[in-house]
């Protein structure tokens, strides 16, 4: 991740769902940030028109966030693995906020299902 420090993601019951279907047998693999990049570079669906972007999908979720819920700021800014650029603020914050986080993705995950939260 950025900066060289691990980010955990709290993921929702639907990804949960997809990772506990996958084949067991298959060797555990990480995405690379090309990963997404290759996907999204598909061409796009009829009606859609523009080509998709990793950072669009990022701004979209940003937008979402901002608009639609009453989650504090820096627990999207954490979601999106964004830089804390107060220092001392980045000195003193510890916690992870996942319970939060997880509610926010799913939340998220909720809206892209077409699901009420």
């Amino acid at each position: 991740m950025k900066g060289g420090r691990d980010h955990f993601v709290p993921l929702s019951t639907a990804a949960l769902t997809i990772l506990r279907g996958l084949d067991r047998k298959l060797p555990p693999f990480a995405m690379s940030e090309n990963t997404m990049l290759y996907l999204v570079q598909k061409p796009a669906p009829k009606g859609f028109g523009l080509p998709f972007t990793v950072h669009g999908f990022r701004s979209c979720f940003r937008d979402w966030a901002a608009e639609t819920q009453d989650t504090p700021g820096e627990v999207v800014e954490m979601a999106l693995a964004h830089a804390i650029r107060n220092k001392a603020e980045a000195a003193y914050r510890r916690g992870a906020l996942i319970e939060k986080r997880r509610l926010l993705m799913q939340a998220w995950a909720n809206y892209l299902l077409g699901r009420t939260n």
